[in-house]
């Protein structure tokens, strides 16, 4: 008898992550199984404005404009784009978001504010990269979706490599539109947690 229920816990066992596995291949899109906070740890920089990056001298002044050059590339072609405004605030703040047109007029969505840019320096003699920063409730991001933490041993700035120079596959997908649904599944472009609309939020733009 105890043979025949441990037969059973195992078949069950089995079944279950059979249904996770065909769950995950629902969607074949790369950002699917791509989680841009995972992997390699690098030292990040992050600055509201290029003024501010120069100014800090923690990094080349010509890396500055190279970053800050990629920030706004990085802005106009992957930014996390919603449906509307109120799915869009619900995740970056109120009047934090602002309204785009596609091109060939394919229609408009909405995508959050810059905050800054932010600058990874890479391992190994790989230099800078450096991509666009938006501001949550929870914290700094970068354009692909990776978090900007800290490293409390050092006491410096972190990002994961992959979220500031993402694989081809990701950085040439083509950009999703999300509705509030996925907002509350995912809590935006990359995954992570739903996050509820504040009453204030963060007010600038680009430097401000």
């Amino acid at each position: 008898m105890r043979k025949r229920s441990s037969s059973l816990k195992l078949t069950t066992m089995l079944a279950g992550a059979t249904a996770l596995t065909l769950s995950g291949c629902d969607d074949p899109s790369p950002q699917a199984s791509w989680d841009p906070n995972r992997g390699e740890q690098v030292e990040a920089f992050s600055y509201k404005s290029l003024e501010e990056c120069k100014a800090a001298n923690e990094v080349p002044d010509t890396q500055c404009d190279t970053s800050y050059a990629a920030a706004q590339k990085d802005d106009q072609k992957n930014a996390p784009r919603y449906e509307a405004r109120a799915s869009c605030e619900d995740v970056y703040g109120i009047g934090n978001c602002v309204p785009r047109g596609q091109a060939n007029g394919g229609g408009s969505f909405f995508t959050p504010l810059l905050a800054g840019f932010v600058i990874g320096q890479m391992l190994d003699g790989g230099g800078y990269r450096g991509t666009g920063m938006y501001r949550r409730d929870d914290g700094y991001y970068s354009t692909y979706g990776g978090r900007l933490g800290r490293d409390y041993g050092t006491g410096r700035t972190t990002i994961s490599k992959t979220s500031i120079d993402p694989p081809d596959a990701i950085r040439n997908a083509p950009p999703k539109i999300q509705t509030r649904t996925s907002v509350v599944s995912r809590g935006g472009f990359g995954g992570g947690r739903s996050y509820a609309r504040s009453s204030g939020g963060y007010k600038g733009g680009f430097g401000g």
